[in-house]
């Protein structure tokens, strides 16, 4: 059998709950013990209850926010690789099997997305390009 982490992290909206775990007790029972709630968003680290937290628990945390915020920005990333997929599949979609009844029932509520996400994407590279001048 592995061996159990020392931390765990239970995730929350904008962070997580970092628990310390232990196996090393007398009844040879998992034990968590809530030391920390952190905030991936603005980097903030709250300890629980009396005790500060150690150079390691702060290493430890560090660490974890550091992977959590790289995790995020792929998975922000991925999203928008599979928009680009659903917006091929919709315009091939559109094509070959759409009814009259069913573009008139998306056809204005996608039109205003896409000239919203192609206003700032142009805004945006007009910006990247202008720095590169």
């Amino acid at each position: 059998m592995s061996s159990l982490p020392e931390y765990y992290f239970r995730i929350r909206d904008k962070g997580a709950a970092v628990f310390r775990v232990d196996t090393e007790n007398r009844h040879r029972r998992i034990e968590m013990d809530q030391i920390a709630v952190v905030n991936v968003r603005n980097g903030e680290v709250k300890a629980q209850g009396d005790r500060p937290l150690t150079p390691a628990d702060e290493a430890a945390i560090a660490n974890w926010m550091q992977e959590r915020a790289a995790l995020l920005a792929q998975r922000d990333l991925d999203d928008i690789h599979r928009a680009i997929d659903y917006l091929n599949t919709t315009t091939q979609w559109i094509q070959s099997k759409a009814t009259d009844e069913q573009l008139e029932e998306i056809t204005d509520r996608l039109l205003l997305a896409m000239h919203d996400l192609r206003s700032v994407l142009v805004r945006k590279k007009a910006d990247r390009l202008g720095r590169d001048d």
